[in-house]
């Protein structure tokens, strides 16, 4: 029988060198590490503020099978266990006095840190976050297609992306966000490292907006798409996302991924319409430490 070992660092350097084929194996599953620990590595610990960042590995024969890494904001994200690992890990960090914010992962594993976590510490997870995670197929343009084209934002855009992330923060409940970029701290902002680009109609005024991270391992994520309220049904959404996400595959990348709110039936049915298919779930719990009396 394998043995299983988590083997943790704050090395995000040395991580990567040992977690990193893992990490690549999927990149569409595994999109938001591969992003998140892109950045800690071009920024350093200057991205965890007065926090150090742990990052952990589940090695088995030389071969790492699963990671974990605590983000900016206390939570642990996860890649994917079985019940038996989840157990695992949250009887070694409880053990070794971790006390995370929460857990962000795939629905199944986060569901069954966050129980294994009550458990071994007493914490009471809340859920607070869903969302669908889809992949691009075959990309289709709307029809019809709405009058107008795409453009890549310039250094004078900055003022109206800014305004417009904050009220796509504000659709979404993304309040930490809304707090930097309100702040000043856009660079600190989940933000700082996308590139942008405009729908503008005929006469040139932007009037939807949709961003792509770098390519890494060869995935590109699409974040933010938004419309301002007054000006959606218009199909500017639909065509902006196809505006990217074809810059996604010239610039050869072979997964484009992005994220959908399960309540939002609208977005859903529009990202299947393009060709992006439904490849997983993703589920965060924020824990509440201390027993209900002394709360």
């Amino acid at each position: 029988m394998l043995r299983y070992d988590w083997q943790l660092t704050d090395d995000v350097h040395d991580f990567l060198a040992r977690a990193g084929d893992f990490l690549r194996s999927r990149p569409a599953v595994h999109n938001t590490p591969l992003t998140d620990l892109e950045k800690l590595r071009t920024r350093g610990a200057a991205s965890y503020g007065t926090e150090a960042n742990v990052l952990g590995r589940l090695d088995s024969g030389g071969e790492t099978h699963a990671v974990f890494y605590r983000t900016p904001r206390g939570y642990l994200s996860i890649t994917p266990l079985s019940a038996e690992q989840t157990g695992t890990l949250a009887a070694h960090l409880a053990g070794l006095g971790h006390r995370p914010s929460g857990v962000i992962a795939e629905h199944d594993t986060a569901t069954a840190f966050a129980e294994a976590w009550q458990r071994h510490t007493g914490a009471a997870p809340t859920p607070f976050w869903r969302t669908h995670l889809y992949r691009l197929g075959t990309l289709t343009p709307p029809r019809p297609h709405p009058e107008g084209q795409g453009r890549v934002v310039r250094a004078q855009d900055h003022e109206q992306v800014v305004r417009w992330c904050r009220e796509f923060c504000v659709d979404v409940r993304e309040q930490p966000s809304i707090d930097l970029i309100d702040a000043g701290s856009w660079a600190d902002s989940r933000f700082g490292d996308r590139h942008f680009t405009f729908w503008e109609t005929p006469d040139g005024t932007p009037v939807s907006m949709a961003a792509a991270t770098s390519i890494v391992a060869g995935m590109i994520r699409v974040d933010p798409v938004y419309t301002p309220a007054h000006l959606r049904g218009h199909g500017y959404a639909a065509a902006v996302t196809v505006e990217v996400s074809r810059a996604a595959l010239a610039a050869g990348a072979t997964d484009v991924v992005l994220y959908t709110d399960p309540t939002n039936p609208t977005s859903n049915a529009l990202y299947q319409r393009l060709g992006y298919v439904r490849i997983a779930d993703f589920t965060g719990y924020k824990f509440r430490y201390g027993t209900p009396e002394a709360a």
